[in-house]
């Protein structure tokens, strides 16, 4: 979730976005000497022509050469074959050493990608739109434009005509009382803005320091503003003396301030919840801890006008507009706010869920549902989490914390719901986490990089992408799913067939049978076929399973780092000379990883507690509930990285997200289970149904046959996500596994 990316910001050299591929700088590259100028300019003639590249800014010290001098001259003298094996260099550019860490670790194989920045970016890089989401509603622009918008208009009928009515109910309260008559008369005028406060200004008079000046001052009139300042307004010598002792003051805290600080904050916090309208938030919070806490006569409201010249004095609040849409990217100390806003559910998950344990006030249906939701915001931390620690530590810390908290969302829920399984003796909590698992490679394979395809290719005709580095991670993605079915092809070849509710069709002994719930036999004679032959080779396989893993780690990362050709780029721009003041430090990372991972075992213990009769009850097969909602919920960070990183024409790494989690998948977490049962006795057997090996197979075989030339499109894409549905509705209309 990307917070300070802007759309149609001018590219500048230290600008958020490094990861468009650049032309290759023949004075610099590791991947051994190279073919030639020529040939350099050649490849950057056509990708200049294609469009992908855009401008280059400052990361090339040498003048663009025109695609139709360029292309005859390298066509003549250098063979076809030399050309395509020209290698374009992708150059980053980073504010700091932390985030040139974060952007090259998003590109080494085992790294989890993360989009959003964990240092504070410059003021001076943010453009005007980000600019004004940090806005304190407290500047007077020279030109507002005009305030009948729809935001304005939505706000009026979500809080502006009931918060006006208040003020005039709170304002006949304070006259009646006669002693708080001066704030009855501030609550009248802040009805007419609460109403409608957009293109109003609320000011705080300043109070002269001389009575002198105070009396020369009477009849003043605002160049801004315009017009005689009524007498009300009118600064006298006694204003703000001894304000917290006034009798008023105490009747308006008793009688008025509460009843309109707790509608404020009942604005505020829907406001806050529904994102676009957090101006409004602000302008509640503000008036709440500022304007309603200022004696009356201090407090000025005028309506602007389009040609005044700015006002002397502080502005307290001036509202243009009450929704924004780009709030979205807005941050909360480097989170998100989507994650901000989830944070919460998080705590009335683990409140509700062990404090109501009989089901009193809720269902299990609702403790579900609560439970698989606050997975996400806590995946969303541990990622940042992780990125943080990696980019602000050396290369082994960095690969070791992803490697043990790569895949903890996922093997928290499948390991509580198999110890809930043994408890139980129920072998649906296995059968489900077969599903989930095949649901997230299938979902990592297919809808990931398809989805990121069709957005991205909304934006660019056509997207390229590192080939030969989505070819390393294409054969781990082989060797894994291989290795991983290995135990259900054998079981397949060498296991007996048992069938149960046979019925003889032709009435005849010797005729046909219709049977039902036939499924291969392991523990005939004893289990002698499974456990003398089936679990070595399961153990077999989760040993080298790990190793291919270390290995294809040492290939990418150290032997073979030219595949991935990135270089951080040392081009800053004025003023980017400075220390990284980072989001999150390595200790505060840490804590809040393994409080989040802690958090995590919780709502998965929930999510398995409550999950037994949806299983039970539910129409839809077990299957398909573990392919979709136990499978690609935890990973919704993940895709909205790789959205982020599609539509920045960096397909490249959405790419990779999918293929990392589907390695991981296969080669980590598949192993770690094994490696649990043979601690903790459950029901997980590395056997799967023959609709989880034909899917993922199927799977994992398109995928390579769209990737092999390095460049797709919208059209590509949405093959992948329609495959993916049509695997959705074979699960949906299967019937459940046995065992459930």
């Amino acid at each position: 979730m990307a917070t300070d990316a802007e759309p149609g910001r001018r590219r500048r050299c230290a600008q958020d976005t490094p990861d468009v591929p650049k032309v290759p700088d023949s004075r610099g590259d590791s991947d051994g000497p190279r073919r030639g100028s020529l040939c350099d300019r050649h490849c950057a003639a056509i990708n200049n022509a294609q469009g992908d590249l855009g401008d280059l800014g400052c990361h090339l010290h040498r003048p663009r050469v025109p695609p139709a001098v360029s292309t005859p001259s390298c066509c003549q003298q250098h063979s076809e074959e030399v050309c395509e094996s020209c290698v374009v260099k992708t150059t980053l550019t980073a504010e700091n050493a932390v985030e040139a860490n974060k952007l090259s670790n998003n590109y080494k194989f085992g790294f989890k990608k993360w989009k959003s920045h964990v240092t504070a970016r410059p003021w001076e890089d943010r453009s005007e739109i980000v600019k004004e989401l940090y806005s304190d509603l407290n500047v007077i622009r020279a030109s507002g434009g005009s305030t009948l918008t729809y935001g304005n208009v939505l706000y009026l009928l979500l809080f502006g005509w009931w918060l006006s009515l208040l003020y005039v109910l709170v304002a006949a309260v304070m006259f009646v009382t006669v002693m708080g008559a001066p704030y009855g008369q501030l609550c009248w005028d802040l009805a007419g803005y609460f109403l409608w406060p957009f293109g109003k200004v609320i000011q705080k008079v300043e109070v002269p320091k001389s009575h002198q000046v105070c009396e020369a001052s009477v009849g003043e009139s605002s160049a801004l503003l315009g017009g005689p300042t009524p007498l009300r307004w009118r600064p006298r010598c006694w204003v703000g003396a001894g304000y917290w002792h006034r009798a008023s003051t105490a009747v308006w805290l008793c009688l008025g301030y509460p009843v309109l600080a707790l509608a404020h904050g009942l604005v505020c916090v829907t406001a806050w919840l529904l994102i676009v309208l957090i101006p409004v938030a602000k302008l509640s919070a503000r008036a709440t801890a500022r304007v309603l806490l200022l004696p009356p006569e201090r407090v000025l409201i005028r309506r602007l006008r389009m040609t005044e010249v700015p006002l002397e004095g502080e502005v307290i609040l001036c509202c243009y507009r009450a929704a924004n849409p780009y709030y979205y990217k807005y941050a909360v100390d480097g989170i998100n706010v989507f994650a901000v806003n989830l944070l919460p559910l998080v705590l009335v998950t683990l409140v509700l869920g062990y404090v109501d344990s009989p089901n009193h006030l809720t269902g299990s249906a609702v403790k579900f549902s609560l439970a698989l939701l606050s997975i996400m915001p806590l995946s969303y931390y541990i990622g940042m989490a992780i990125a943080s620690i990696s980019a602000q530590s050396n290369f082994a810390v960095g690969a070791v914390v992803n490697a043990t908290f790569g895949s903890i969302t996922e093997l928290t829920f499948y390991i509580t719901a198999l110890i809930k399984g043994s408890r139980e003796g129920n072998r649906c909590y296995a059968e489900v986490v077969k599903s989930a698992l095949t649901g997230t490679l299938v979902g990592c394979v297919l809808f990931v990089p398809g989805l990121c395809m069709v957005i991205g290719g909304i934006r660019h005709q056509e997207q390229r992408f590192n080939s030969r580095s989505a070819g390393v991670s294409s054969a781990l993605l082989f060797l894994s799913v291989g290795g991983v079915f290995a135990p259900t092809l054998f079981s397949k070849v060498y296991g007996k067939l048992v069938c149960g509710e046979c019925h003889n069709v032709t009435q005849n002994p010797l005729g046909h049978y219709l049977c039902h719930n036939c499924h291969f036999d392991l523990m005939d004679n004893n289990g002698t076929l499974y456990y003398s032959h089936v679990q070595p080779l399961v153990y077999t396989v989760s040993i080298l399973l790990p190793a291919a893993y270390l290995i294809g780690l040492f290939f990418t990362l150290k032997t073979h780092t030219h595949i991935y050709d990135i270089h951080i780029s040392d081009c800053h721009m004025p003023g980017h000379h400075h220390s990284a003041v980072v989001h999150w430090s390595r200790w505060r990372a840490l804590v809040i990883l393994l409080l989040s991972t802690l958090c995590m075992s919780a709502c998965a213990d929930l999510a398995t507690e409550h999950i037994s009769p949806i299983l039970t009850n539910s129409t839809i097969s077990q299957y398909f509930i573990g392919v979709t909602v136990l499978a690609m919920v935890p990973e919704l960070p993940e895709i909205v990285n790789g959205i982020q990183f599609a539509l920045q024409n960096n397909l490249s790494l959405s790419i990779e997200i999918g293929n990392c989690i589907a390695v991981q998948v296969c080669m980590l977490q598949i192993p770690i289970l094994v490696l649990f049962t043979i601690f903790y006795p459950t029901n997980f057997t590395l056997v799967f149904s023959d609709l989880h090996v034909y899917a993922s197979m199927f799977s994992v075989v398109l995928m390579n046959y769209i990737f092999m030339d390095g460049k797709c499109d919208y059209f590509q894409g949405t093959v992948l996500v329609m495959v993916y549905f049509i695997l959705l509705a074979v699960y949906f209309f299967a019937p459940s596994p046995s065992g459930c």
